[in-house]
């Protein structure tokens, strides 16, 4: 599906990334979801593919990429039917990266970006808590300065990459306001710093998911992210990032749904006839398309948007929330449409289904994201 904001160089990007995938992704995601998390040194062959900083600084490793390079990276890594994969790769690129890429001082990046770029260091970010998901500012992690140090205690949850990361960037209170909070740089090993335990999840099984334990955590005041005091403006900036990629990602589940089920039911003989041949399951895939490609292009106006330096806030919380619930609707009914077969855990469908649920709670729910919709009107 070409859109009239791609270029050949876009497509070009496209075709490696799917190459990539299909060499080094699909054949192996399978165990990968056994084993609970992606190789280290497939990461790192995607940092020496390039595609592992297309939006960071040229200087660091980085490909000085726009928005809609990014979003036609994330949607082709979405081509992938094993998101545990696709989801560690975006945390890493979409979600973390950019604290350091926005806020990082020189010698932060001097330090950390190349090797980010490279893969040779995993990125998380941990911001989500026991008590504080959507709510940022309900946060309860504290740091407070001691000396030329801060110390830093609380816990951290859901964090993705949480088990396997080098390279932490952790929101933390440092006042007494609600939006009070600064954004810091803690590497694994750092005393006190500790993975609580990995979660288990219903999907996303290759992708690795921790709580984390600050107790005391001492880091030198070099390791303050951007400005102190001014975390939760950094959060909220780089949300536009992280939910158009989530939202690259429903719309790349929903088109491989959709291109699974178009070949099974032509296939599958029912009552003297395919499932084709019933009017009821040709519609019903047809409008599912239809919402599918009238997203993606709202997707692609939003990256455009930000190319241009519009404020979009009030769109991509549309974009989140459309896209979360749509991914669902479209892989379950795709789902049922396979019949017993879509239930069996060794289907591309039912991984999908398991997959899709969280993307109408991850990065936003769909009734936080309609409340940031509502209030901008």
């Amino acid at each position: 599906m070409d859109n009239i904001y791609t270029t050949p160089e876009h497509e070009l990007l496209r075709e490696q990334v799917a190459r990539f995938i299909a060499r080094e992704v699909e054949p192996h995601g399978a165990a990968w979801e056994e084993a609970g998390r992606v190789p280290r040194d497939v990461l790192r062959r995607m940092g020496q593919a390039g595609l592992l900083g297309l939006m960071y600084e040229g200087r660091y490793g980085g490909g000085d990429a726009d928005a809609l390079t990014n979003l036609v990276f994330a949607e082709a890594l979405s081509q992938s039917t094993f998101a545990g994969f696709i989801i560690t790769v975006l945390v890493h690129t979409d979600m973390a990266g950019p604290h350091l890429h926005h806020a990082g001082s020189a010698a932060q990046k001097e330090k950390y970006l190349h090797k980010v770029t490279a893969g040779e260091m995993i990125a998380a970010v941990g911001i989500t808590e026991p008590g504080a998901g959507s709510d940022v500012a309900g946060i309860r992690t504290t740091a407070r300065r001691d000396g030329a140090d801060w110390v830093l205690n609380g816990t951290k949850m859901f964090i993705t990459n949480g088990v396997h990361a080098d390279l932490y960037f952790i929101a933390a209170k440092t006042g007494a306001g609600r939006h009070d909070m600064t954004m810091f740089v803690v590497e694994k090993g750092t005393p006190g710093f500790s993975v609580g335990r990995a979660l288990k999840k219903t999907g996303w099984l290759s992708s690795d998911t921790a709580e984390l334990v600050l107790d005391n955590v001492r880091i030198p005041a070099a390791n303050v992210l951007g400005e102190e005091g001014k975390g939760f403006y950094s959060v909220m900036k780089n949300f536009q990032t992280e939910r158009i990629a989530l939202a690259a990602m429903a719309v790349g589940h929903c088109t491989q749904a959709l291109q699974l089920t178009l070949g099974y039911v032509r296939q599958r003989q029912a009552f003297g006839a395919t499932l084709w041949d019933q009017q009821t399951i040709r519609q019903r895939l047809s409008m599912l398309d239809a919402r599918t490609r009238a997203a993606r292009s709202f997707m692609y106006h939003c990256a455009w948007s930000v190319t241009q330096g519009r404020d979009i806030v009030q769109e991509v919380s549309m974009l989140k929330a459309l896209t979360g619930e749509l991914v669902n609707e479209v892989v379950q009914t795709c789902q049922q449409f396979h019949g017993g077969m879509g239930y069996i855990r060794e289907t591309a469908i039912e991984r999908l289904w398991r997959d899709a649920r969280v993307l109408a709670i991850g990065g936003g729910a769909t009734e936080v994201m309609l409340e940031e919709v509502a209030k901008r009107y």
